[in-house]
């Protein structure tokens, strides 16, 4: 009757197992067969025992050609209706069935035969060759179209089913059980480094490209000229009305006793000039803040370490150690340049604000007073 079960399992198998199924094949239905001669074996099954046990282990699959999942029952049955077309007796029948279904996961075999044929079962969980067969199983899965999990996924589910799973057997316990573990931690381990890889690649997608470093580099540069352009037209001003001032003293101021008419005209060109000298000075005066900071001010970053009005308070040692907490975190080093460009934007900004008032306060001043000696001459 095995023979005859040998015979008829493995002609199915090998004639309608589908193509893109590369773990449940008739390889692993004789791997399983072994296995389950080796257990029962070592736990002294009777020959009766041994013979259901065969029985079950031919036909514990079988039922994939049907349906993947559930395939436990519909194997149980094809097993029933094998064993009956050929006179074995109900209870035999029986246990084969019962066997055969206590494979399903989770496994909670009651028998001796049932606890053998599920230990044969899942025995690779202890062998070195559990990663090859495992990448089958999931292979398998992904062509037909039960589950398509990638690596990480798979091996995240495959820990759960090793700390899950029990063996039911002594032969097992004691040969197996030291492997099993080997490659539970093989499997946290592979799962841990490919946590770590993908950190990295997320770190990774996170920085910022050569482009951005071009950006604040152009930036700053623009700024900066901006910042000389905007001195150069103060020191012009400043220069200039002091001239205007130091020559308005010195030649009309002597002569408002001959001619008193000049007096408002002078004194009119005089304040505007020197209106226009305090703007032009106070577009260039710098602000200087208290050159100190705190740690927490580093550690919820809110200090621009590269102005040194933020620092020039500070010890050595503090300003090193700022320093290195901002360039070992590259969104606080970049959002540093990006307060720094702005910093740059708002003194750009009143320069210019000043410098136009001073402009505007020169060129009205002109008007008013070739207005004002025009009037007098006339």
């Amino acid at each position: 009757m095995i023979n005859e079960a040998e015979k008829y399992v493995s002609g199915l198998l090998e004639n309608e197992t589908p193509e893109g199924y590369t773990y449940h094949t008739l390889a692993h239905t004789q791997d399983v067969v072994k296995n389950a001669v080796i257990i029962g074996t070592n736990e002294k099954l009777t020959e009766e025992e041994m013979n259901i046990l065969r029985s079950a282990a031919w036909f514990h699959d079988v039922g994939y050609l049907k349906k993947y999942k559930g395939h436990e029952e519909a194997s149980a049955e094809m097993a029933l209706k094998f064993l009956e077309r050929h006179g074995v007796e109900e209870y035999i029948r029986t246990a084969v069935a019962e066997s055969i279904r206590a494979t399903t996961f989770p496994q909670s075999p009651e028998s001796r035969v049932a606890k053998v044929l599920c230990d044969a079962d899942f025995m690779h969980l202890g062998q070195e060759i559990y990663f090859e067969l495992a990448e089958k199983l999931r292979q398998e899965q992904k062509n037909a179209g039960i589950r398509n999990l990638k690596k990480g996924e798979f091996d995240q589910e495959s820990v759960r089913l090793f700390e899950e799973h029990n063996w039911h057997t002594v032969f097992c316990q004691n040969n197996l059980e030291e492997t099993k573990q080997k490659n539970l931690e093989l499997l946290k381990a592979r799962i841990a480094r490919r946590a770590t890889r993908d950190k990295m690649k997320a770190a990774k997608s996170k920085s910022y490209s050569r482009g951005v470093d071009s950006m604040f580099k152009l930036t700053a540069r623009n700024q900066i000229n901006l910042s000389h352009i905007a001195d150069n037209k103060s020191n012009i001003l400043i220069s200039l009305n002091g001239i205007i001032i130091s020559l308005a003293l010195a030649t009309l101021v002597s002569k408002f006793k001959q001619e008193p008419a000049i007096i408002v005209p002078t004194i009119i060109f005089i304040l505007f000039s020197l209106s226009t000298i305090v703007l032009a000075i106070l577009s260039t005066r710098p602000n200087i803040s208290s050159g100190k900071f705190t740690r927490d001010d580093i550690k919820q970053q809110k200090v621009n370490l590269l102005f040194f009005g933020n620092f020039y308070n500070m010890d050595l040692e503090e300003y090193e150690w700022a320093v290195g907490e901002m360039i070992n975190d590259d969104p606080y080093l970049y959002s540093t340049l990006t307060k720094d460009q702005y910093s740059l934007g708002t003194v750009l900004a009143k320069k210019y604000k000043l410098l136009r008032w001073a402009y505007n306060v020169f060129m009205v001043g002109l008007v008013i007073t070739v207005g004002a000696f025009l009037f007098v001459f006339i």
